[in-house]
C-alpha cells in the first residue's frame, strides 16, 4: 500500500478542492455542509495522548480516496471543456488546434 502522507495534507487538499466547487457554485465553500462535515470529522478522529485511534487511519484513507476522485473529476471536466467537439470546423482552425500551419497558396490565394 502507498503512504498517504500527513493528515494535515489530505485536509488541505480537501478543502482546496472544496474552494474549487465553490467557486462553481457561486458560493463560499466555508458555508458549504461539506466543509462543516470535513473538519469535524478530522477534528473527532485526531490522534490524542490518551487514545490511539484506529478509526483515523481509515479515515484518512477515505479522505484520500475521495480528494483523489475530486481532483480527478475536476481535472476530466477542464480537459473536457478544452477538447469537446464544438461542430463542423474549418481546415485552418483545426491545424491550429493540433498545432500546425497550412502551407500559402502561390499567388496570395490562401
Amino acid at each position: 500500500m502507498a503512504a498517504l502522507g500527513p493528515p494535515l495534507r489530505t485536509l488541505r487538499g480537501l478543502l482546496r478542492e472544496l474552494r474549487h466547487a465553490g467557486r462553481q457554485a457561486d458560493r463560499p465553500y466555508r458555508e458549504m455542509p461539506a466543509y462543516r462535515h470535513i473538519l469535524a470529522s478530522f477534528r473527532a478522529h485526531r490522534v490524542t495522548s490518551e487514545k490511539l485511534c484506529r478509526a483515523q487511519q481509515e479515515l484518512h484513507f477515505q479522505a484520500a480516496t475521495y480528494l483523489c476522485l475530486l481532483r480527478s473529476v475536476r481535472e476530466h471536466a477542464a480537459l473536457h471543456e478544452e477538447y469537446h467537439g464544438k461542430g463542423e470546423r474549418s481546415t485552418e482552425e483545426v491545424a491550429g488546434i493540433v498545432g500546425f500551419r497550412l502551407p500559402q497558396q502561390p499567388g496570395g490565394k490562401g
